[in-house]
């Protein structure tokens, strides 16, 4: 949490995930005081933050910490793209070098970038060599998504330098293989949720799970996670005012961060999304593109504080 690290309460690199950050806080926290430190210094025992500060401190820490604005490039063949209705197929091209973006979000304020190879998805090459460019060249930490499906392809973005790797369809497909990694790779692994219908969506939005997202949530329960990346593909496809039931009842229930993602479309969206207890960041992509607003509003708007709410909300 940048905030934190700002104000002296904790140390380290914006890399370095919200879990490490409780830790820190309650390191700090003097045990048997009001907020009730819960912490043994295990980091595989306690993955999820309730198990590091109490809920009264946790909530403290959420109005002070501000919603991370996570501007997203979608490559396909090397080109900047952005998804029409989620069809892979009928991309929208964006005349723009990537890397030339990348270093302007980093250069308006971003603490993160959020890289998705459209190409590895569907198994047609990829573009590894200019993610790897874009992760040299920016200057701030990257997350990148994308067909990572396997030990070898996880190991490999982070010996190349990513902050953490996005991973859904390996956890459909086999999720003990993908809580082992998470386990061997603490912290750098977010597990990617989509989410159609009520139901999982897997191999780029295109096989459908019979499970609910909250079922296959539970499955990893425990795993040291950095976080949880939730796309609502019915907002998304749509492209209009976010719907936040779907990731509020999931942020409630999720034992990590969330990102939430297809519900920042306007900075109306995001002026709400704020609100949604335990999300804590957003991604934003195609909202940039068309210039319905710009990333210094977003950055701006998510670092507001909290205005006071009703306990009912």
């Amino acid at each position: 949490a940048l905030w934190l690290r700002r104000s002296g309460l904790i140390s380290g690199s914006p890399r370095m995930s919200f879990a490490n950050d409780f830790r820190q806080i309650a390191a700090r926290t003097e045990a048997g005081n009001s907020t009730g430190v819960l912490f043994s210094g295990n980091r595989h025992d306690m993955p999820d933050c309730e198990r590091f500060v109490a809920p009264r401190c946790i909530d403290a820490i959420r109005k002070a910490t501000p919603m991370i604005i996570y501007p997203t490039i979608e490559l396909q063949k090397g080109r900047c793209v952005s998804l029409v209705r989620g069809r892979l197929e009928e991309p929208q091209i964006w005349h723009m070098d990537p890397i030339v973006r990348a270093v302007e979000y980093a250069q308006a304020g971003a603490e993160w970038l959020h890289i998705t190879d459209l190409d590895a998805i569907v198994g047609e090459g990829d573009n590894e060599d200019l993610i790897c460019e874009i992760i040299r060249k920016a200057g701030i930490p990257v997350q990148v998504a994308g067909g990572i499906r396997s030990r070898e392809r996880l190991t490999g973005w982070i010996e190349r330098g990513a902050g953490r790797a996005i991973i859904g369809t390996l956890a459909v497909r086999d999720p003990d293989q993908f809580k082992a990694l998470a386990y061997q790779n603490p912290d750098q692994v977010v597990l990617a949720v989509d989410v159609y219908q009520g139901r999982v969506m897997s191999d780029g939005w295109r096989s459908t799970a019979a499970f609910t997202p909250e079922a296959f949530l539970e499955a990893f329960s425990g795993s040291p996670l950095a976080g949880v990346l939730v796309t609502d593909i019915d907002n998304d496809i749509e492209d209009g005012d976010a719907s936040l039931g779907l990731i509020s009842g999931i942020a409630e229930a999720c034992r990590w961060p969330v990102i939430a993602s297809g519900l920042a479309q306007s900075l109306d969206d995001i002026s709400r999304l704020k609100y949604v207890r335990n999300v804590s960041g957003a991604i934003v992509g195609r909202a940039l593109l068309r210039k319905r607003f710009t990333l210094e509003e977003a950055l701006e708007l998510a670092a507001a504080p909290l205005e006071p709410t009703a306990d009912f909300l």
